[in-house]
């Protein structure tokens, strides 16, 4: 994988965990109640606002933007761009597995909105343990 490909996937999963990790753990009530935002609301159908989940899944991804932080920082280091495409690959699998067993609960276009971009995160994730390609380590 070259740089430029390594750098868009650990930008793309760095802003999403400061957008939701931020709003989560600073805002908790408002990030439950609107999340993603957009004029949608995805998480009051999950169940009822509990301020010390939402807090811990913003701490989560304040956690995860830390790393993903660092691993942009070393773009050429090939282990540790890897862990950190595994570690969001674990959240990310098992995020998406989740939702894909509770889609009923919202409409169509909510529906393919939470494929679409769990998706997405997916395999931007999974992205991250492809090793540099040669002319990226020479670099």
């Amino acid at each position: 994988m070259n740089t430029r490909i390594r750098y868009a996937n650990l930008g793309f999963l760095a802003v999403t965990a400061l957008y939701t990790g931020a709003w989560a753990y600073f805002a908790p009530k408002q990030w439950h109640a609107t999340f993603p935002g957009f004029g949608m609301s995805w998480l009051p159908q999950l169940g009822p606002y509990n301020e010390h989940l939402a807090k811990d899944a913003g701490a989560m991804f304040l956690a995860l933007a830390a790393l993903t932080a660092v691993a942009l920082s070393s773009v050429r280091n090939n282990r540790l761009v890897q862990t950190t495409g595994a570690a969001w690959l674990v959240f990310n699998v098992l995020h998406l597995s989740y939702h894909m067993q509770h889609l009923g609960m919202y409409g169509t276009r909510d529906q393919v909105l939470n494929v679409v971009l769990l998706s997405v995160l997916v395999l931007s994730s999974a992205s991250l343990l492809v090793p540099a390609s040669t002319e990226t380590r020479r670099a």
